[in-house]
């Protein structure tokens, strides 16, 4: 089986190209030509899997890209993946997150309509959600324009499902976390600064809305969705959540007293950090792709933040050694 991968190199696509290699694909992973190539999350699979130059914006290129590979899967996961960045960049959030996408699904419909596909839908295309907890059903109301771009994204793969017969499914998934996780993104924020606090390294940790909930899975457990999605007889779309949600400040509290820490002596609020239009509670209801896909979270939410800590703490630790 060959599997092609936008996003190779963020931390889903690095956790899904190490999962499928397990299960004896020939994995190929789209990247775009750029000044500063960053192959840290894949640098330890180089040698195995295989990369191919292409770009979102250039549909040309990802015809010629599925030609080429001739892929049995597409996981489509290449995005601008961080919501605030999409109020300063939006035009171009658009492009790559709803229109890129469907550049994928039109190449696809081109070269050979079997191949199956998956795309990375969001939790953030709830919005101001409607009910609690969201399901499959829930109807999408996006506050950012990143929301907006994946709700897009989302109806176009239902559309090229329902028109082309294509097996394109989309996993609705909610936040998760990993000691891959960028560091603009609020978890790894935090328990990067309470590494940097822990070794004396910064004094404060400044954030935005503490009040804020989201349902936090672990990235591994949720590649494992991606795939069994696609071994499915038909298309679908799932939520993909662990069903518990916990606020920002309840993070904090598990990372910084897991290094021996007060959050209280060092987390400062930022207001130049709380989103133009906030999305206050997230909380996902998985049982439709526990029920069809015998999916399940593993890893829980404190054991996560605390692996996270770890990892930054002995990042760290090791450039201190080094100087």
């Amino acid at each position: 089986m060959k599997a092609l991968i936008t996003g190779i190199t963020g931390q889903d696509g690095s956790y899904l190209a190490e999962f499928l290699l397990e299960k004896g694909y020939e994995v190929y992973g789209m990247v775009r030509r750029s000044s500063t190539e960053n192959f840290e999350r894949i640098n330890h699979i180089r040698d195995k899997i295989k990369l191919y130059q292409a770009d979102l914006l250039d549909q040309l290129s990802i015809i010629e890209m599925i030609k080429g590979i001739q892929p049995d899967e597409v996981y489509s996961l290449a995005a601008q993946s961080f919501v605030p960045t999409s109020w300063i960049q939006p035009v171009l959030t658009g492009e790559f997150n709803a229109l890129g996408v469907t550049k994928i699904l039109e190449a696809i419909r081109l070269v050979n309509s079997k191949i199956k596909f998956y795309q990375a839908s969001s939790s953030e295309m709830f919005g101001k959600v409607r009910e609690v907890p969201q399901n499959e059903k829930t109807p999408f109301y996006p506050r950012s324009p990143y929301g907006v771009a994946k709700v897009y994204a989302h109806w176009i793969t239902v559309n090229y499902r329902e028109s082309y017969g294509i097996h394109a499914s989309s996993g609705i998934l909610f936040n998760h976390e990993s000691p891959r996780r960028g560091k603009e993104f609020v978890s790894r924020k935090i328990t990067d600064g309470v590494a940097r606090i822990k070794l004396g390294l910064a004094k404060k940790l400044y954030l935005g809305n503490l009040d804020a909930k989201r349902d936090w899975g672990y990235a591994k457990d949720y590649v494992k969705a991606m795939w069994l999605m696609l071994q499915q007889p038909e298309p679908d779309n799932y939520v993909i959540a662990t069903g518990v949600n916990h606020s920002v400040k309840e993070l904090v509290e598990i990372a910084f007293s897991h290094a021996g820490l007060d959050y209280k002596k060092y987390v400062k609020v930022d207001p130049k950090l709380v989103r133009p239009a906030e999305v206050d509670v997230l909380l996902g209801d998985p049982s439709y792709a526990k029920k069809k896909l015998g999916w399940k979270p593993e890893m829980k939410f404190e054991d996560m933040i605390k692996l996270m800590v770890d990892f930054d703490l002995e990042r760290y630790e090791k450039v201190l050694k080094e100087k």
